[in-house]
């Protein structure tokens, strides 16, 4: 589950660096394109925020996938002794 969450913030990172990317570039200002600079920025904002937020519970999934996985194989070694 830790390694899904990585490559969701991984993309979302992306995503999130194209954004703010769009805002300092001039595509923000061709026709048929939403060419408001703050909009680019505040997306490309949330987006970075949401990646760490994921990136947060990758971390915290995998500590708890680790520390299930020690207290198990305690559990077996106590069984055998």
């Amino acid at each position: 589950m830790g390694r899904n969450l990585y490559i969701l913030s991984a993309t979302l990172t992306v995503l999130a660096l194209i954004s703010c990317g769009l805002a300092y570039t001039n595509i923000a200002h061709e026709p048929g394109s939403p060419g408001d600079v703050s909009l680019w920025r505040t997306t490309g904002l949330a987006l970075f925020v949401v990646a760490l937020v994921v990136a947060l519970a990758g971390i915290l999934s995998s500590l708890f996938e680790q520390a299930e996985r020690r207290v198990e194989e305690e559990r077996q070694q106590r069984r055998k002794h």
